[in-house]
C-alpha cells in the first residue's frame, strides 16, 4: 500500500507515540485527522504538520461513530490511553487499577464496533495499540498490562467478525516492545522502575534505551506499506529490531 493521499484517522496522535507516527504518516503524504481533546494541542500539530483535528473523547461511541463516517478512512490507528498511575501491586486503588480498562479498553471497544458496523471500506486497515506489557506484564502500572492484553484479544476478535461477515477489513494490534521517549506511559513507567530500582531515572534509560516517537512513526509506516505483514495479526516494535511478527491472523 502507498500511503499518498490515503486517509487515516489517528486517535491520540498530538504527543508522544502517537505524534511520531502523525509525522511518518505526513511525510508520506498521507492525509491525516488527529482526534484528541486538547484543543490547544490539536491547534499546534495541526499549525506544524498541516493535518485535519477532531476535537473529541475516545471513549464516546457517538464521536466514533460519526468521525469514522465523515472521514470514512482507509487507516484507522487507535493510540490514545490513559497514563496508568505507577505504585507497587499492594498499594493500588481499584480506580486505579481499572484507569487504562477504563479509557484505553473501552475507547478500542467504541472504535472496532464502529469500524465494523459503519463498516469502513474493504481493505481498510485498523491498527491497535497494544504493548509489550501484553506479553511480560508490568507490576507497576495496575491493570495496564492486562488492558493491553485485552486490546491485542479484541483485535483478533474484531477480524474474526470482519472475515465472518465479507468485510474485508484487517485489525492488528501494534506492540511497542521498548518504552518509548516522550510519552506519558514511557516517561511514568521510566520514573517508576528508576525508583523501584534506586536509580536516577537517567541511568535506567541509559541501561534500557527508549525508541524514539519518529522511530516508531517510522517503522507503522513500514507495516502499513510493506506486504510482508499483512497476514499479521500481531506485530511487535522495538528501536534497535525493527519490525517483527508475533502472532499470525488464523488462516
Amino acid at each position: 500500500m502507498s500511503l499518498k493521499n490515503k486517509r487515516v484517522v489517528v486517535t491520540g496522535g498530538t504527543r508522544g507515540l502517537g505524534l511520531g507516527l502523525v509525522e511518518a504518516l505526513v511525510d508520506e503524504g498521507a492525509k491525516v485527522w488527529v482526534v484528541a481533546r486538547g484543543a490547544a494541542d490539536l491547534e499546534k500539530v495541526r499549525t506544524r504538520l498541516g493535518v485535519e483535528t477532531v476535537s473529541a473523547d475516545i471513549t464516546d461511541a457517538s464521536s466514533a461513530n460519526s468521525i469514522l463516517r465523515d472521514v470514512h478512512p482507509q487507516v484507522l490507528v487507535l493510540n490514545a490511553g490513559a497514563v496508568p498511575r505507577m505504585a507497587r501491586f499492594d498499594c493500588t486503588s481499584w480506580e486505579e487499577f481499572t484507569a487504562t480498562w477504563d479509557t484505553d479498553v473501552k475507547g478500542g471497544l467504541y472504535w472496532m464496533q464502529a469500524a465494523l458496523n459503519l463498516p469502513l471500506a474493504p481493505g481498510s486497515r485498523v491498527l491497535v495499540s497494544s504493548s509489550g506489557a501484553a506479553q511480560q506484564g508490568s507490576p507497576m502500572s495496575g491493570g495496564y498490562g492486562g488492558a493491553k492484553r485485552m486490546l491485542w484479544l479484541m483485535t483478533k476478535y474484531a477480524n474474526g467478525l470482519s472475515e465472518q461477515n465479507g468485510l474485508d477489513i484487517r485489525f492488528q494490534a501494534i506492540v511497542p516492545k521498548q518504552m518509548v521517549a516522550g510519552t506519558g506511559v514511557g516517561g511514568a513507567g521510566s520514573n517508576a522502575y528508576a525508583q523501584a530500582m534506586g536509580i536516577e531515572q537517567e541511568a535506567f534509560l541509559a541501561r534500557y534505551p527508549a525508541m524514539p516517537p519518529r522511530q516508531f512513526g517510522s517503522h507503522v509506516v513500514r507495516v502499513l506499506t510493506d506486504a510482508t505483514y499483512d497476514t499479521a495479526l500481531a506485530i511487535g516494535i522495538r528501536g534497535d529490531t525493527g519490525v517483527t511478527v508475533l502472532e499470525e491472523q488464523a488462516a
